[in-house]
């Protein structure tokens, strides 16, 4: 999903409408929307350096204003892009994350419509197209530079397989009504290379031990006025399948509408309803800064079987306050068979925990 420091933070508008269903088109649809109001682009991983392993994620944001629509400065901020970028220590069981916040324009942040084209000051994520090894779709090449106060990201990540459309051919449902919705695709099984850089060590990324996902969603829509979070996972499984599932929270922990898919390569998506995704807490963790309590173990029962999902850090939980004043946990995975065996890795995220998502 993505979404955790935009919604938490409380900018979404108290108005919205249906999304029509439409087909996705692209390039056009890799870059931004600047109609809708808010919009993000997502990619977490794992790979390995020199032997050791790390997880990732850098997330870029837009946020549209409204009240600021209608002014004619140039120096209005009519739209605000932010970005948080997180690296996970495995084996020093540590993490590591930064943050930028910029206003839109004048060369300092930028979204382009066309592609993904996106720089905040000195970070930036951009999409290509790439030679057509697999002629059946199109493979696609992001590459993202982070450099951050105690880290540093330069990868780049390849498609292996197509673009996975979510929810109703790219249109996602995130609540009982029509409004709570977004166009939302996954890039799942990206390939990964480039370089980590740590406290000044940089380190390539040992070839073939590394895999992504990308998630890029776009809506207009509120959560449901009884959302107090939500729990979200996309996992790269290791026989090359794709896994999301997610769910959103009332105040008492029940939920309130869940949603996922299921794709096994080379097989049409399989997209899951409200009512047959059930996560269930196995193992709780409390984050003495926050306070707060959060299940790091879960047990997620899908159509296509169930699953655990545990944490390879319970201690991935990120504040930022320097940009959007949320705290979340985001965070490395290992994706379990009921059997007990690892079946893939990926990410977990979980908002509300701290407080309610007001919106």
């Amino acid at each position: 999903m993505g979404l955790a420091a935009i919604v938490a933070a409380g900018w979404l508008p108290d108005a919205a409408h249906a999304l029509p269903a439409r087909a996705l088109t692209f390039p056009r649809d890799h870059g931004s929307h600047p109609e809708l109001r808010t919009e993000w682009w997502y990619i977490t991983g794992h790979m390995q350096t020199q032997g050791q392993p790390w997880g990732f994620q850098l997330t870029f944001f837009r946020s549209r204003v409204d009240g600021t629509q209608q002014l004619q400065s140039a120096f209005a901020a009519k739209q605000l892009l932010f970005a948080h970028a997180a690296i996970t220590d495995v084996r020093g069981q540590r993490l590591m994350h930064d943050q930028r916040i910029a206003r839109a324009g004048f060369g300092v942040a930028q979204a382009s419509e066309q592609d993904t084209r996106i720089r905040l000051q000195d970070w930036t994520l951009e999409r290509s197209d790439t030679a057509r090894e697999k002629p059946d779709f199109m493979t696609s090449r992001y590459t993202a530079q982070i450099a951050g106060s105690e880290f540093g990201l330069d990868l780049v990540f390849d498609s292996t397989q197509p673009v996975l459309l979510q929810g109703l051919q790219g249109l996602s449902r995130k609540g009982p009504d029509a409004e709570q919705a977004s166009y939302y695709y996954s890039q799942p099984q990206l390939a990964v290379s480039g370089t980590l850089t740590v406290r000044g060590k940089r380190m390539a990324v040992a070839p073939d031990t590394g895999r992504a996902w990308m998630d890029h969603e776009w809506s207009e829509a509120l959560l449901h006025p009884e959302a107090q979070g939500w729990d979200w996972i996309g996992m790269n499984l290791h026989d090359g399948s794709a896994l999301t599932a997610f769910r959103l929270r009332r105040a008492d922990g029940a939920a309130l509408w869940a949603g996922g898919s299921w794709r096994a390569p080379g097989q049409p998506v399989q997209v899951f309803d409200a009512q047959s995704v059930v996560f269930t807490p196995l193992r709780w963790w409390t984050s003495p800064r926050s306070g707060a309590r959060y299940p790091v173990q879960w047990r997620v029962q899908t159509p296509t079987g169930a699953f655990e999902v545990n944490a390879l850090l319970d201690n991935q939980e990120l504040d930022s306050s320097g940009s959007t004043g949320a705290i979340y946990w985001e965070g490395l995975s290992d994706l379990m068979a009921p059997t007990g065996q690892s079946v893939g890795k990926g990410y977990l995220e979980m908002t509300g925990y701290t407080k309610p998502l007001r919106l």
